[in-house]
């Protein structure tokens, strides 16, 4: 069609050129053959410009490679360089300059980009070396990202293990390794476990992982002390190699009412020179009263006693066991409530009865799913059934509650559960203590004014069978059973103006942020009146804060406050009456950066060979651009485009035209006048 059209106009161009020559050669024009041509350049042009045809440019653009430098900026890398921080950080620029001359650099660190010119100051808290590296890699993952290099000492105290974590990393990965290869003398507590709540006048227990390096021989005490300094327990242990793990568990009296502070501590050994990870502090709740756990099952199951086994020991729950045709009446005293399969088939329930309850479902073969559904919302259950064996896998980004470090070995011998729901898929604000292979939430917990807990399959009891057939203990398992009834029950209080802490151990520069819930008659969260907040150190000042409102609740975010323990008080006035809440927190003057020695050499060798790179030591640091010179795969791309623009888009064509148009104009002037 575009052909025609150009036809077409050349046919009339010539045209009009011969009308012209000819009128031209009739007035004596002494060159009409001129006249003639610039005519039908004019009508051709004007023609064209009417026809506004597209008009295709290829664009050939050079990309050239990217490469990311990715610089660790917590605070402990300041402690891995300690005197070499001078000859690093110019190390560091003129490695810097020599990638930018061949290729596009870009600064990053845990951040986010910084200047290329600037040097970074080490002075964040943590480390998230997984979404350091997948945020990188988002960001660019659509350019030419070629290399990566990534300088850190290898540790990190938030999210996954960057070397499982599933990163779309096409680009080679370089390392340089900073701080000592020598593994120092350490000893350090890695972890502590313990009930978030208790009954007085109970035994409660609290377990530590120890973790000691290069302290063979030594043989000391690990204590347990309260809040004034005394010790309330002790625990021997016998360190038997260079590479020492092992577990301590102190059994307490709870003797005072109230929120309760313990610190464990171990002493210094030999040479060590990091004190801090050897000391750690835990809060306990220590209730008047126990908390009631009614379990009501569709029929006998050994999932019962399994459940049962698990609290054994714990003397701040009081458990009741009834059938389904058993339904006390009265619900109101029961801090938390587990249906076993019930909603079923054969006996149905209506979701009245369990209004504003904290309730754990575990679902199976006798469950009316329809019924499921309108019970809770952290899982939506299809309605079909098709049952089937799901394997568990442990969500290693589970962060609600503790749990054993062992938990991700144990969960790889679990046998399956029997699920009978044909689909099951998880609230979006859950947090999921179990999946499926494929992603799905299998043990699953949503936060609210009423908690809520799902576990979509039976098979708890063989879960307990296996873990002690191998490793001769039930640790795993029962914790998850317990935390699980701690979170069901964390937020069962009578008070109608209560606090919320997301912890009460804050690491310093960690914001402090308070929780604040109000409930009317009707136990509907409210946040009308205003609410006020006292902090008071441990000298007795204080600070006086207002709470913002946040969607029904309260918050405030304190901010960075000095090392110590702090007593709050929050307050309102609702209906004439004041409504107050107490509790304490403590800011620990250590950070998550002080955890760890020297580097973490077998992690940044491992992940730079999983991503085809390379590890470098601080000191040969300046051959990493020679081993990204090398590396074949690091290209310059060339992106071809072909752009279209349209002919009347050429503003510079209607000016050729007038040009054209007056030059004939002109001369015709002039030859007629002569």
């Amino acid at each position: 069609m575009l052909f025609l059209y150009f036809f077409i106009a050349l046919i009339v161009s010539a045209a009009a050129a011969g009308l012209v020559y000819r009128a031209d050669k009739k007035r004596g024009v002494p060159k009409p053959l001129l006249t003639a041509l610039l005519r039908a350049l004019v009508i051709f042009l004007t023609l064209m410009l009417i026809i506004s045809p597209k008009i295709k440019k290829r664009i050939v653009e050079e990309q050239k490679p990217i490469v990311l430098l990715l610089q660790d900026n917590s605070s402990s890398i300041k402690k891995a360089l300690g005197n070499d921080a001078g000859s690093y950080q110019k190390k560091l620029l003129e490695l810097q300059n020599k990638l930018d001359k061949s290729y596009r650099l870009v600064s990053y660190n845990l951040d986010g980009p910084y200047p290329k010119d600037s040097l970074p100051r080490y002075t964040v808290g943590s480390t998230n070396l997984t979404k350091a590296i997948s945020d990188a890699t988002e960001l660019y993952s659509q350019q030419n990202l070629s290399a990566i290099i990534l300088a850190s000492d290898g540790w990190y105290n938030e999210g996954n293990n960057p070397l499982y974590a599933e990163i779309p990393l096409n680009a080679s990965l370089y390392s340089i390794a900073i701080g000592d290869s020598a593994i120092p003398q350490d000893i350090r507590i890695a972890k502590l476990y313990a009930n978030k709540s208790t009954s007085l006048n109970s035994q409660w227990e609290v377990r530590a992982d120890i973790v000691a390096t290069r302290c063979t021989g030594v043989q000391q005490n690990v204590v347990l002390c309260n809040a004034e300094g005394d010790i309330v327990a002790t625990a021997p242990i016998s360190i038997n190699s260079n590479q020492f793990d092992a577990s301590v568990v102190f059994s307490v009296k709870a003797t005072k009412a109230g929120l309760q502070q313990f610190s464990l501590r171990t002493a210094k050994i030999g040479k060590e020179s990091n004190i801090a990870n050897n000391t750690a502090s835990i809060f306990v709740e220590v209730l008047e009263e126990k908390k009631k756990i009614l379990f009501l099952a569709a029929a006998a199951h050994p999932d019962i006693k399994a459940i049962s086994d698990a609290l054994k020991g714990l003397d701040q729950y009081e458990l009741t066991i009834k059938m389904a045709d058993e339904l006390p009446n009265n619900l109101q005293e029961y801090a938390a409530i587990i249906l076993h399969q019930i909603p079923s088939n054969n006996k149905s329930i209506s979701p009245a009865n369990f209004k504003n309850k904290n309730l754990w479902l575990i679902t199976g073969l006798q469950n009316n799913y329809f019924e499921t559904n309108q019970l809770q919302k952290a899982v939506s259950f299809g309605l079909g059934i098709a049952t089937r064996s799901i394997e568990p896998v442990f969500n290693n980004s589970f962060s609600s509650f503790s749990l054993p470090n062992n938990i991700a070995t144990v969960s790889d011998i679990l046998p399956p559960l029997s699920v009978s729901a044909s689909d099951f898929n998880a609230n979006t604000n859950c947090q999921v203590l179990f999946n499926d292979k494929n992603g799905k939430a299998l043990w699953a917990m949503l936060s609210g004014q009423h908690n809520s807990a799902v576990l979509c399959g039976e098979g708890l009891w063989r879960w307990r069978l296996y873990e002690y057939k191998n490793t001769k203990q039930h640790l795993v398992v029962d914790e998850c059973i317990r935390q699980t009834l701690n979170f069901l029950t964390a937020n069962n209080h009578a008070k109608p103006f209560r606090t919320e802490l997301a912890k009460y151990i804050w690491n310093n520069p960690e914001h402090v942020s308070i929780n604040a819930f109000l409930y009317n008659a009707n136990n509907e969260q409210i946040n009308k009146p205003e609410a006020t907040l006292i902090v008071k150190d441990s000298i007795g000042r204080s600070m006086n804060f207002s709470f913002e409102r946040n969607g029904n609740a309260y918050r405030l975010d304190i901010g960075a406050l000095a090392p110590g323990t702090y007593n709050y008080e929050a307050s309102t006035n609702y209906e004439g009456k004041r409504l107050s809440d107490q509790g304490k927190f403590m800011v620990s003057s250590s950070t998550l950066e002080d955890q760890e020695n020297g580097c973490n050499y077998p992690l940044m060798y491992a992940l730079a060979a999983k991503h085809k790179g390379i590890c470098f030591h601080t000191q040969n640091m300046l051959s990493v651009y020679d081993s990204i010179a090398r590396n074949q795969d690091i290209k310059t791309l060339l992106n071809e485009q072909i752009e279209q623009t349209d002919l009347i888009d050429w503003k510079w064509l209607f000016a050729i035209i007038l040009i054209i148009a007056t030059a004939e104009w002109l001369l015709r002037k002039y030859w007629m006048a002569m």
